[in-house]
């Protein structure tokens, strides 16, 4: 399954950014311990400034990174919050129609609401579920095409004038929700984030050569933490795949449609 195997590639990342920090450290450490024994104190003259400039930097993409990330994540739960009350006032306005016209608009509109519930519940066949499935796409048309001809109708136009807008209103944020999905920071920001990530290891193990003995709790501990949000960043930016999902949201349409009856 594709949800699994992302979760295991995030992991993955995750595991290995861990395990090249701590040899990072490492061979900061060592380089610091053999510049000690050559140069005496003066080995570390300016440490602190560099160490400054590296961890500010690398504080900043990761705030930059998760910040962003979060927001959306929480940017997409919006949008599938605007399409239940965007859906909700469609369904409603469905009463402007002649009595004779609503089951067949209503019976559209429950087929739309199914089609994009089991959109958003089945499991991804590929990297990233941007593509609007056929299914959906059969549903929306056939909503619209039944609306357009009961608003065409004798005695449609009071829906012409309102049910019509909230649907185009309905397909438009299932659109934006679907392109939210595609936007994520470039690779570089990543790539950078990574890079940025073993230089401060490796300056954090250059400042840790003041002993032989290594202070595991400290590089365990710096290791662990920026692994676990590079991880938790990646989770977000693909609510649909990982772990880290959206699904609470999406029970709200499936609440919706209940009362479609």
């Amino acid at each position: 399954m594709l949800q699994g195997g992302f979760t295991l590639r995030a992991v993955a990342i995750g595991v290995g950014l861990f395990i090249a920090m701590m040899l990072f450290l490492e061979i900061g450490r060592r380089l610091g311990l053999r510049q000690f024994r050559k140069r005496g104190s003066e080995a570390r003259v300016g440490v602190g400034v560099v160490d400054a400039s590296v961890y500010s930097l690398f504080a900043l993409l990761v705030g930059f990174s998760f910040s962003g990330a979060a927001e959306r994540f929480n940017e997409r739960r919006l949008y599938i919050a605007d399409e239940v009350n965007v859906a909700g006032t469609g369904w409603r306005r469905i009463d402007l129609l002649p009595a004779e016209r609503q089951p067949v608009v209503r019976e559209g509109f429950r087929n739309f609401a199914d089609a994009l519930i089991r959109w958003y519940s089945q499991v991804p066949r590929s990297k990233e579920p941007i593509h609007q499935p056929a299914s959906l796409t059969s549903a929306q048309d056939d909503l619209w095409s039944r609306a357009v001809n009961a608003c065409l109708s004798s005695g449609g136009e009071p829906a012409r004038m309102l049910l019509l807008p909230a649907l185009t209103d309905l397909f438009g944020v299932v659109e934006k929700e679907r392109m939210a999905r595609r936007i994520h920071p470039p690779l570089v920001i990543f790539a950078m984030l990574g890079i940025a990530a073993l230089a401060t290891a490796l300056f954090a193990g250059y400042g840790l050569a003041v002993g032989a003995k290594r202070n595991w709790i400290y590089m365990i501990g710096i290791s662990a933490t920026v692994a676990i949000a590079v991880y938790v960043i990646i989770e977000l930016e693909y609510p649909r795949l990982g772990l880290f999902r959206v699904d609470a949201m999406d029970q709200t349409l499936v609440e919706l449609r209940a009362t479609m009856e």
